[in-house]
């Protein structure tokens, strides 16, 4: 295997990935040696005559995959970023692979009784080591080593199953987005879109090998100025209807696959002794249970509840007094929405586009975060790359190595839609010492033109500041391991760091780094900074029960026993029954592209985002007290929530930066609702 690239030592600066090296021959070879390597490191744990340390068992048991999480790092990275059909169908071979080795591991019982002796003890270890041992014995217990021989062998079977459904759901997904295009020959079609989406869609025509034709697709690049601006309804409609009904039957149907892991996840809670699979996560997040999350969301239902019907009828009455049009659909949201915004704060996404160029924003970012935590950042051309458009940068703090970033910005066939940070090696403790990140920022914003740069809405900015915080968060991790560093904190904590970047974005201090036109290199004029201010509230009710929707809908699949559920498409009506606001189109579905819950990390913690919006508007109000690039609030920011990865409880490290628990206040004060409670 020494020709291997992903299992010798990286001989590449900063020791980063050497993906011009790596071939898709090598992943299931070094997986398989990675396994190999790994059972092997596990066994000498389990027989080791000596009594059980810290050092001997819970430190080895860090250690000792570390070629394998290598392999699973990159190629899960490229699954997501970059992958063809070759590179997808991989994950059915490689997700069981890595779940028997995980079962290996946690359902080993002689294992256990090593972790479990030195966990008797934690009193007597450091901090950062008893954090670890306490997250070692807690995973082994989840994982079911508590089980019989009987259960193991269920938790077993059920895990190698749930590994394969989810990225089938994934790949779904991806696939019917890719599937359906658009194609506008007659110019007529294309009234009220902005030019920079002609400009888009004419360039992935000419991709094609089309001229003198327009190409609109489900990428969100092409797909929201469509419903945002084309006036022809019935071409709204149909973009509308092939994004809400894909994978909800034919070639690419997920309705089977939600009903199979659903009831899988069930019944792994059910083998660990839980009612259901949200008591099963909830009791390792800030949230602690399903009565709290429920409680949570309906304290914010009401008051967005109220906002959002005002909210729809404002736009109804809009549409019925320009277009006549009696009865508003769903395809017509975004379209009247946004031509009542730039009536009512005169202006819409394309005037804001010329300030801010996609380089710009980043630099912005960058000169944030220098202004913030005193970081530096410099562009690397030595760097190997997964894709041509990446961009690396050196991140470092007064000349002090602090990581390595890699961006990521724009749309394309091989690459998952939405927009994410992964760390392709997590800040803590490997190969013998404590080694600094290499994180990745990927989104899906709007491509350059032949003529011009990548020209940003301001939802794309936010975008930007929202996965540059999780980038923070794992560039300035301060832990001793990896298992607990980073954004390796619970769930509904992981979410703070990202949603708080998003304040600077509207704040006139920070504008003015980075909100130039991209022609005049003017500033964004204070006029036009005051106009967005005001329409921050503007149909926030909608939106905030359009995350209401989505938590709703994830605490509906997993806090029941899903035998109740014979039709996902049947049953998602149901459950949003309480927050439907127009007349449910038939046939279409969230469920089915969801890929946050049935093929990511958020199963039952999708109310994460709200809860994390509470813990940004109230942390932000600090900044907003003491000054938004105060020194000493930025270093107390970094230091108790920033720096600290797992190694406390975020409740109490949120108190220790703010001086109190979060309150709903702020977040109901920022998005209008205040006025609607009670």
């Amino acid at each position: 295997m020494s020709n291997n690239p992903l299992l010798n030592s990286f001989d590449t600066p900063f020791n980063t990935v050497p993906f011009n090296d790596i071939e898709l021959k090598h992943y299931i070879p070094a997986i398989k040696t990675g396994i190999k390597v790994g059972l092997e490191n596990i066994s000498r744990i389990e027989n080791n005559f000596e009594n059980p340390t810290f050092e001997n068992t819970i430190l080895a048991l860090e250690c000792c995959s570390e070629d394998l999480n290598t392999a699973l790092t990159v190629y899960f990275n490229l699954y997501s970023s970059e992958a063809d059909e070759e590179l997808q169908k991989l994950a059915e071979q490689i997700s069981p692979m890595y779940a028997n080795f995980e079962n290996d591991l946690f359902l080993n019982e002689a294992l256990f009784t090593r972790v479990k002796s030195v966990y008797q003890d934690i009193n007597q270890l450091s901090k950062n080591d008893a954090r670890l041992t306490e997250k070692f014995y807690k995973s082994f217990v989840k994982k079911g080593a508590l089980l019989s021989a009987n259960e193991k062998e269920k938790m077993r079977t059920i895990d190698e199953k749930l590994s394969v459904l989810s990225p089938r759901f994934s790949k779904n997904v991806l696939n019917a987005t890719n599937a359906f295009e658009l194609w506008i020959e007659d110019e007529k079609e294309l009234d009220g879109l902005p030019e920079s989406a002609l400009i888009y869609a004419k360039e992935e025509a000419k991709a094609k090998g089309r001229e003198d034709v327009w190409l609109f697709t489900l990428q969100m690049p092409s797909y929201l100025p469509f419903m945002k601006y084309a006036k022809n309804r019935n071409l709204r409609e149909k973009m509308y209807l092939a994004s809400q009904t894909k994978c909800t039957s034919g070639k690419f149907n997920n309705c089977e696959i939600i009903t199979d892991i659903t009831q899988l996840k069930f019944e792994k809670a059910q083998l660990l002794g839980y009612d259901t699979y949200a008591d099963f996560i909830l009791e390792d997040r800030m949230a602690e249970d399903v009565t709290t999350v429920n409680k949570f969301m309906e304290d914010l239902y009401e008051p967005s509840m109220i906002a959002a019907k005002i909210d729809m009828k404002l736009i109804a009455d809009y549409a019925k007094k320009i277009d006549e049009i009696s009865t508003l659909k769903p395809w017509d949201i975004g379209y009247y929405s946004e031509k009542l915004q730039e009536e009512k704060f005169g202006f819409d996404d394309e005037t804001l586009r010329p300030y801010f160029s996609s380089e710009s924003v980043i630099n912005g970012a960058f000169d944030i975060a220098n202004k913030l935590y005193g970081l530096s950042f410099e562009k690397l051309d030595d760097i190997q790359v997964f894709h041509p458009d990446v961009e690396v940068y050196e991140v470092t703090e007064e000349n002090r190595h602090i990581g390595i970033l890699y961006i990521d910005l724009y749309p394309r066939e091989t690459k998952k839609s939405g927009a994410w940070m992964n760390e392709l090696r997590s800040q803590g403790y490997s190969r013998g010492k404590v080694e600094r990140p290499h994180v990745t920022m990927t989104c899906n914003l709007t491509k350059p033109s032949e003529d011009t740069p990548s020209l940003l809405t301001l939802r794309e900015v936010e975008t930007i500041f929202h996965e540059f915080g999780h980038c923070l968060h794992g560039l300035l991790s301060d832990c001793k391991y990896q298992s607990i560093g980073g954004t390796s904190v619970k769930w509904d904590f992981v979410e703070l760091p990202s949603q708080i970047m998003e304040n600077w974005v509207i704040e006139k201090q920070a504008l003015d780094l980075f909100a130039k036109h991209y022609e005049t290199d003017k500033n964004i004029p204070e006029e036009m900074i005051n106009k967005v201010r005001s329409s921050r509230q503007f149909l926030s009710g909608l939106m905030s029960i359009r995350q209401l929707q989505f938590g709703y809908l994830d605490m509906g699949y997993h806090s029941v026993n899903p035998k109740i559920i014979s039709n996902p498409l049947s049953y998602e009506k149901e459950i949003l029954e309480k927050t439907q606001l127009l007349e449910p189109v038939e046939g279409t579905s969230i469920s089915c592209s969801f890929s946050h819950i049935f093929a990511g990390g958020y199963s039952a913690g999708y109310y994460s985002y709200k809860w994390a919006e509470v813990l940004d508007a109230d942390a932000f109000e600090k900044f907003k007290d003491d000054g938004i690039f105060n020194a000493a609030t930025a270093k107390s920011f970094r230091e108790h929530i920033l720096s600290k990865g797992n190694l406390e409880n975020p409740k109490e490290l949120y108190k220790k930066f703010k001086g109190s628990e979060p309150s709903t206040i702020a977040l109901l004060k920022r998005e209008g609702l205040l006025q609607y409670i009670n």
